[in-house]
């Protein structure tokens, strides 16, 4: 599908946060998809998940909410990269994140070509954390949260509490990836995820691949192509069931 890219502006609490949108060129209204990036920023990596998202018949809607502290930051995968990262995801809140998702979803509303009752996002690492937060929203139908950090994390003291607490939350269906050999993801917490879900009656999928952090970017050196085009069947199926289908 033909699609067209552009850089987009939302207000949240009255200052600006930047946005990569790419949508089909023609027809609509689509469903919408936000894109959450990883501690990375909305680097080339996010903006082709965000294209490719459009390309699938979605307006996707990739946002920055380092737009507080580091706006329009872009990073690759050094070490160094990581580490200016993770800087700034310790900055974030979950009052701060919220606001930023919900002023992405107002802006999809917004728009004439977006089916403002499909909405759905997708995340990765830190931005697989924000999904699973965005999913307890009840404009998310649909989510797909790729090896989000911390998200049954014991909480740290005087740190947010595991947001695995909210997942009573969760109204529309969640797909969850991990990779079995993500030495940062402890199993057990992945575990913990699928039994919130169960014990909630929240309507999900868990999978599990032979593949380490990161397996979905073909950027890192931790890519995994088996795993990360399975995940995309995956992901793609379930976007098309729960926002175009249902």
């Amino acid at each position: 599908m033909e699609i067209t890219t552009e850089r987009v502006t939302m207000q949240v609490n009255g200052s600006p946060m930047g946005g990569f949108l790419a949508r089909p060129t023609t027809g609509g209204p689509y469903p919408g998809i936000l894109v959450f990036m990883e501690i990375f920023g909305v680097n080339s990596h996010i903006r082709d998940v965000t294209q490719r998202v459009a390309r699938e018949g979605y307006v996707a809607l990739a946002i920055d909410y380092y737009h507080r502290t580091a706006p329009g930051m872009e990073l690759g995968y050094t070490q160094e990269d990581i580490e200016k990262g993770f800087a700034q995801a310790k900055q974030t809140t979950t009052e701060g994140l919220l606001a930023d998702i919900k002023a992405g979803i107002d802006y999809l509303k917004s728009r004439k070509d977006v089916r403002g009752d499909r909405i759905g996002c997708i995340g990765f690492c830190f931005g697989g954390y924000v999904a699973y937060l965005a999913a307890t929203l009840p404009d998310i139908k649909a989510t797909a949260s790729f090896y989000g950090g911390g998200i049954a994390a014991p909480p740290t003291p005087g740190g947010r509490p595991p947001i695995v607490d909210r997942t009573k939350d969760i109204k529309g269906f969640i797909l969850c990836l991990f990779g079995t050999q993500d030495t940062s993801i402890p199993l057990d917490q992945v575990d913990k995820i699928e039994n919130e879900l169960k014990k909630h009656n929240v309507r999900h999928k868990v999978l599990r691949y032979d593949a380490g952090h990161g397996f979905f970017c073909d950027q890192r050196a931790s890519y995994h192509a088996p795993s990360a085009q399975a995940a995309w069947e995956e992901v793609k199926a379930m976007f098309d069931r729960e926002l175009r289908k249902s």
